[in-house]
């Protein structure tokens, strides 16, 4: 460990006694994977700290990665963080393929429900409905592969029928959920996007699957989740959105701001983000963060200039602000969640997005999420 870490660990260990010492460096250093310090444990006061898995943390079975790097990641997991979600094993494609009661896949959600509550883990559920990663099926008449549409009676009883399925196979296991993803539209006047759902049910098709979602279970939380919020049209179309959920008496209790992001990001950005998002009266759960570190692009972009020092340096200054935001607005955040372990499981991974590298050590940017508990 070099000199620097050696300080930046001490002094924050210091912390956790009773008082915060201020340290200032020229940038973030990087602490070591074997730390005592804890994502979970530094905002205990603040928000849960989650992170998305994937199917071979839950199973532990190696895919794309060793069983030596699977088994590092699950240390992390466990080490880090206090709340997981599945990063797809709840989509609708893989744990509903076939149509029917015989069409589910349980197998893979179960392992993921088993390894959280082995581990004290809080769980959330992603996502019921979502018009991306759904089986052709679901939208056609009778299930007929390229057959007509569904009318609007039978994809509600299907609607019906999944979610029933799903949260009620998890009923007081799994407390919180991401009922509809990703509805809003990202231009034009349009408050819903073009979907299936909005064509075939009608625009009350949001409220009906929070309507069957508080039927299966009525003690979860039911999360809207949508990404983009940063942007102040984006966020207008999710306020009359969820003014007129309220008006359909529809049981909407949580906002989930995905927070895909990119080192452009600032401090006040996301503070205005989460003060506009507060007016809604709903607790807010930051559900998917990210940021990648190359310019522009949801998967990465082009690279950004000066090398990878300079882009560590950058990555770590954005998420400092963004941290900087959910310590101030922490009242009215439930959780930080981050979407996936490190850079190399990443769905954007050539944006190095995340807080550890492929090989699960700690990057400057980890150093300064820290600090900004104390304030920094």
């Amino acid at each position: 460990m070099q000199p620097l870490q050696r300080l930046s660990v001490a002094l924050l260990l210091v912390a956790f006694g009773g008082a915060w010492l201020v340290c200032h460096a020229e940038e973030p250093s990087a602490l070591p994977a074997d730390s005592a310090i804890a994502l979970k444990d530094v905002f205990k006061d603040h928000f849960q700290i989650g992170v998305a898995v994937n199917r071979a943390i839950t199973t532990g079975r190696a895919f794309r990665r060793s069983p030596e790097e699977v088994q590092k990641d699950v240390a992390l997991v466990k080490q880090q963080f206090n709340q997981i979600v599945p990063e797809n094993d709840m989509k609708w494609q893989l744990i509903h393929p076939r149509p029917g009661a015989a069409g589910f896949e349980f197998g893979p959600a179960d392992a993921f429900v088993e390894f959280g509550l082995s581990n004290r883990l809080s769980l959330a559920g992603h996502t019921l409905v979502w018009h991306s990663q759904t089986p052709d099926w679901v939208f056609q008449a009778g299930a007929a592969a390229n057959g007509p549409r569904a009318s609007r009676e039978e994809l509600l009883e299907r609607m019906r029928e999944h979610i029933h399925a799903v949260v009620g196979r998890y009923k007081g296991k799994i407390k919180v959920w991401d009922v509809v993803n990703e509805a809003l539209a990202d231009g034009g006047p349009d408050i819903l996007r073009k979907s299936p759902w909005a064509e075939i049910i009608g625009p009350d098709y949001v409220a009906k699957a929070f309507e069957f979602a508080h039927e299966a279970d009525p003690d979860a939380i039911l999360r809207y989740n949508d990404y983009g919020l940063e942007n102040p049209e984006k966020r207008r179309k999710l306020m009359a959105l969820v003014k007129s959920l309220k008006e359909q008496k529809a049981p909407v209790m949580a906002i989930g701001s995905q927070a895909h992001c990119n080192v452009s990001i600032t401090f006040d950005a996301m503070d205005q983000a989460l003060t506009d998002l507060k007016t809604l009266d709903l607790p807010i759960y930051i559900t998917e963060l990210d940021v990648a570190s190359s310019i522009g692009g949801q998967r990465g972009g082009s690279a950004a200039p000066g090398g990878a020092a300079a882009a560590d340096k950058r990555l770590a200054e954005a998420y400092a602000g963004l941290f900087r935001a959910f310590v101030k607005h922490h009242a009215a955040i439930e959780a930080v969640t981050f979407w996936g372990v490190n850079d190399a499981v990443s769905w954007r991974a050539q944006g190095r997005p995340l807080l550890f590298d492929g090989n699960d050590q700690p990057k400057p940017a980890f150093d300064a999420v820290i600090q900004t508990a104390a304030g920094k």
